[in-house]
């Protein structure tokens, strides 16, 4: 199993670490704990030895009794700076919970703790879990820190919005739990090596809504489980996903950086600004064709009316503005949810006629593969041929749909990979 590095930082959140920890050497990994002064007040140090049986670390300048090494490997024979050896070891280094205070550090480059200074040394994967008051995560400064350290290649694992630390506070900052944070660890360290390693999917799903009035909408029955089994079977093969998603209730994979939208024009904008660095676009998302020509501001009272006319004008197709911005290398999926028969049919038509690689088409006109189903059927149609894949879950369908997508990758003519547009900032 693999050799985990956690880093907790001063919260009172750091108590969840402990679980955090329990849970990841009950797995079999190899756990070393690198603690922050300031995380002594909440948790002391003799809790992360008990639970993983090897010294913890809190100063540079300490000596390491184990000299770097990880429960069950051998010792060293020399006397390693601690912070060098650790992170050289480790697969990969989990802070959390990742303070406010800690952010800013590790966004800007600051190394005046043991903590900082690791992560600035280690060239694993680095995963963040921040856990703060709702109004210290909502500041800006903290979401510029984070979308620095995204664009740098770290992985955040977003807060949950509950109870907080302080009484009657509730809000957005709670960390996440344990169990999720270190489903999204495994899900690095299965990524290296894995057949989609190094390309960039982006994802859509679920369904947008368009705003009638304050309280009522035009919308579709997309639930975005296709989507998301899409996103994570991508993450599960090595890939780096951007989830775009469409009033999206279920829990996003781990792993996986998610974008939120409600209408459709916010789906195209969020789209088109990442769609320029991804390699894939996966555009699993029901998008309305039609929207109100001018929303109300207010609810719409219903007394008085004996009924309500609207006005509808028609949406900017999407999956059809990205199409006409692709580069060279870059693979276009699309989804055609069709009603009964000439389904296929149809489906390549929208192939042809917006220069895709591929539609995967679904037949909404049979209960069990529907809207909101557990289940699909669908036919993933390309220029050369039909493929038709049987009645399976969601999960076997995305499996099936980026073995295509792998398939044309490497059958289609020139470069792989677009160029790689500098990151933000720089």
């Amino acid at each position: 199993m693999a050799r985990v590095l956690v880093g907790v930082s001063g919260g009172i959140a750091a108590y969840k670490a402990v679980e955090l920890v329990r849970l990841a050497t009950g797995a079999g990994h190899a756990v070393r704990v690198v603690q922050t002064p300031a995380s002594l007040q909440f948790v002391g140090r003799a809790t992360f030895e008990g639970v993983t049986g090897a010294p913890v670390l809190v100063d540079e300048f300490e000596r390491d009794p184990a000299r770097g090494a990880y429960p069950g490997e051998p010792a060293p024979s020399h006397d390693p700076i601690s912070h060098l050896e650790l992170v050289r070891r480790a697969d990969v280094f989990c802070v959390a919970p990742a303070s406010a205070n800690t952010l800013a550090k590790l966004a800007h480059g600051l190394a005046d703790n043991l903590l900082t200074s690791a992560a600035l040394a280690c060239a694993a994967p680095l995963v963040l879990a921040p856990a703060m008051n709702n109004h210290m995560y909502e500041h800006a400064a903290t979401q510029a820190n984070l979308d620095l350290l995204r664009a740098r290649g770290a992985t955040i694992v977003d807060p949950d919005t509950g109870r907080l630390a302080s009484r009657g506070e509730w809000g957005v900052g709670r960390l996440a739990e344990p169990a999720r944070i270190l489903e999204t660890v495994e899900g690095l360290l299965g990524k290296a090596g894995g057949p989609m390693d190094g390309l960039r999917v982006l994802v859509t799903a679920g369904g947008t809504r368009e705003p009638i009035d304050s309280v009522r909408y035009v919308g579709n029955r997309s639930s975005g489980r296709m989507g998301l089994a899409l996103a994570a079977e991508a993450a599960r093969r090595g890939a780096s996903v951007t989830l775009v998603a469409a009033n999206v209730t279920l829990p996003a994979p781990a792993g996986v950086r998610v974008v939120e939208v409600e209408t459709a024009a916010q789906l195209l904008e969020a789209a088109r600004a990442e769609f320029a660095d991804a390699h894939v676009l996966l555009m699993a998302a029901a998008v309305a064709d039609f929207r109100p020509g001018q929303a109300v501001d207010e609810k719409i009272s219903k007394s008085g009316r004996d009924g309500l006319a609207l006005a509808l004008e028609p949406t900017e197709d999407v999956l059809a503005a990205l199409a006409a911005a692709r580069s060279p290398g870059q693979t276009l999926v699309g989804f055609a949810a069709e009603h009964g028969e000439g389904a296929v049919e149809r489906g390549r038509g929208k192939l042809e006629r917006k220069g895709l690689d591929a539609v995967v088409v679904n037949d909404i006109s049979r209960a069990e593969i529907g809207f909101d189903a557990a289940d699909n059927e669908v036919t993933i149609v390309t220029a050369a041929s039909e493929r038709q894949v049987p009645l399976g879950s969601k999960e076997t369908i995305a499996a099936a749909i980026l073995d295509a997508v792998e398939s044309m990758r490497v059958d289609a003519p020139g470069p792989k990979q677009p160029a790689r547009p500098a990151a933000r900032g720089e």
